[in-house]
């Protein structure tokens, strides 16, 4: 796995990121690993759940754009207009807890 040029502190990630290589030369490189571990792994290791659950939120936040048929479907032909409806819909859906609905 390519790693940028400023190493992350930690990697989230899921259970099919599980196995013993990947986490020793994540840890090499001075990353922690927090990743679940997977059901038949004979000696569990259990991940800070706490910094965990950030991940469910960034799954979630992609659910709710990928919600919206353009940004799924990617109509778009250039980058720098698929990133700008991005941009907008993410923006769209921040707003959404600062309008009072009722």
């Amino acid at each position: 796995m390519e790693i940028p040029v400023a190493a992350p502190k930690a990697l989230l990630a899921d259970k099919g990121y599980d196995g013993d290589r990947f986490r020793e030369s994540l840890l090499i490189r001075g990353i922690l690993p927090i990743i679940p571990p997977r059901s038949n792994r004979k000696v569990p290791e259990h991940p800070d759940y706490r910094r965990y659950r950030d991940r469910n939120r960034v799954e979630r936040m992609f659910g709710k754009l990928k919600q919206q048929r353009r940004i799924a479907t990617r109509y778009d032909k250039t980058v720098l207009s698929f990133e700008s409806f991005l941009n907008l819909a993410a923006t769209r859906l921040w707003l959404k807890s600062f309008v009072n609905t009722a």
